[in-house]
C-alpha cells in the first residue's frame, strides 16, 4: 500500500466502525423493543408491530432483485416509548448520521474508492453469512442505512397522516448543459435530433429546468398535547420508519390512518403561480422552459 492509499484506507476504517455501532445500535433498540412490548400502530403492510417484526424493520438496509436505488421499503406506524427507547431510537439516529457522514467523506475525498466501501460494509453485519445467501440480497441499500427514525418533540394528543406526492426536484441548467446531456444520447434517434434542433433556437442565456419526479412520501402531521417551548401546537415530518412518540403517559394519540397505498393521479390543481410550462420542452431529459 503506498502511502497515497494511506488516508482512503484510514477513512474505510473508520467508516466500518460507524457500521458496526449502527448495528450494534439497532440491536439495542430492537432488544429494548422486545423486552418493553411498547403500544404499537403499523399501517405498512408489510410492516410488523412484532418483536420480530420489528427488528426486520430495522434492519432492513439491503436491496431487493430489482429494486429501484431511488425507492425505499416504508415501515409507517407509531411506537408510544419511554424514555429509555426513546433514548436507544437518538441512539440509532446518531449512528446514522456518522455512516452518512462517513461515506460522504470518502465520496469527496477518494471517490474510486467508495464502490469498494459500500462491498466491503456488506461484511460487516453480524447476519451477513445468512442474509447473502438470500435472493437479491447481496448489497447495501444505503439511502436506508441512513434514513432517520422520526422522533416527537414531546406528547402528541393527535397524529394524521397523509400522503404527498406533488414533491418535484428542480435543477436549473443552461442550454449549454441541456445540449451536452443531448449529445450524450442517441444523436442519430429522430426524437433525439428534433430536441437539439428545438434547442439550437432557444438564446444561449435562457435558463432552462431539470425536473425529476419525487416518489410519494407519507407526511405525519402532530398535534402536540401542550404547545412547544417555541410555541408551536404542530408540527410535520415526512416518515418512512415508525414514529417515536414520548406518550408513556397518555398512550396511543388519536391516529388519522390514510390510504395504504398513494392516489394513482394526482389530486391537487395545479399552482396559478407555476413557474414551469405544463409540457416538456426536452422530453427526454426531463427539461422544461420558464413561463
Amino acid at each position: 500500500m503506498t502511502v497515497s492509499d494511506y488516508p482512503a484506507y484510514h477513512l474505510m476504517q473508520h467508516l466500518e466502525r460507524c457500521f458496526d455501532d449502527l448495528m450494534a445500535a439497532l440491536d439495542v433498540l430492537a432488544t429494548q423493543y422486545a423486552t418493553q412490548c411498547p403500544p404499537t400502530w403499523m399501517l405498512s403492510p408489510m410492516a410488523d408491530s412484532s418483536p420480530d417484526g420489528f427488528r426486520t424493520a430495522l434492519f432492513d438496509v439491503w436491496h431487493q432483485t430489482g429494486q429501484d436505488g431511488r425507492e425505499t421499503r416504508n415501515y409507517l406506524g407509531i411506537v408510544v416509548a419511554n424514555e429509555a427507547l426513546i433514548d436507544a431510537a437518538r441512539n440509532v439516529n446518531a449512528a446514522k448520521d456518522a455512516l452518512h457522514a462517513g461515506l460522504q467523506k470518502i465520496k469527496s475525498t477518494t471517490p474510486k474508492a467508495l464502490s469498494d466501501t459500500k462491498a466491503q460494509l456488506t461484511t460487516r453485519h453480524p447476519d451477513v453469512n445468512q442474509v447473502l445467501r438470500k435472493e437479491g440480497l447481496a448489497r447495501l441499500h444505503l439511502k436506508q442505512c441512513w434514513r432517520q427514525l422520526p422522533i416527537a418533540d414531546a406528547e402528541v394528543a393527535k397524529v394524521r397522516f397523509a400522503w404527498y406526492q406533488s414533491g418535484r426536484s428542480i435543477k436549473r441548467i443552461t442550454v449549454r448543459d441541456a445540449e451536452q446531456k443531448l449529445l450524450r444520447l442517441d444523436t442519430d434517434a429522430p426524437h433525439i435530433k428534433v430536441q437539439l434542433r428545438r434547442l439550437a433556437g432557444l438564446p444561449s442565456e435562457e435558463p432552462l429546468a431539470q425536473v425529476q419526479t419525487q416518489a410519494p412520501l407519507m407526511r405525519a402531521n402532530l398535534f402536540f398535547s401542550h404547545p412547544l417551548a417555541d410555541g408551536h401546537t404542530r408540527r410535520a415530518l415526512n416518515v418512512s420508519m415508525p414514529l417515536f412518540v414520548p406518550n408513556e403517559r397518555l398512550g396511543m394519540p388519536d391516529i388519522k390512518a390514510p390510504p395504504a397505498h398513494p392516489q394513482p393521479q394526482r389530486t391537487r390543481a395545479t399552482r396559478s403561480d407555476e413557474k414551469l410550462e405544463s409540457e416538456a420542452f426536452l422530453p427526454s431529459l426531463r427539461v422544461y422552459r420558464y413561463r
